[in-house]
């Protein structure tokens, strides 16, 4: 899995799809960082998954592939927080 394709999308505001956990979801990525417990994690508004619409934190090492999509997005989602409280650091952020 590459961190520079999620940071990337990031920087770009594109719509991400990614299998994880063996499914297909599409996500707009916005944080990338070190979890508390030291594990690389993207937090992500998710579109489509069988989890539903939210937010949703992802493992980065379980996510299988990752395809960056033409489709943007233009906006924060509502309770977004670049400061992400359980990331003990950020890499990279919208």
């Amino acid at each position: 899995m590459s961190k520079d394709a999620i940071i990337e999308a990031i920087e770009k505001r594109n719509i991400i799809e990614i299998v994880y956990s063996g499914e297909t979801r599409r996500a707009e990525p916005h944080l990338l960082g070190v979890s508390k417990s030291g594990v690389l994690t993207l937090s992500a508004w998710q579109l489509t998954g069988k989890s539903g619409i939210g937010w949703r934190a992802y493992v980065v090492e379980k996510i299988g592939s990752i395809r960056i999509t033409d489709e943007k997005f233009s906006s924060t989602r509502p309770g977004y927080n670049p400061d992400d409280s359980t990331m003990s650091q950020i890499v990279f952020r919208y």
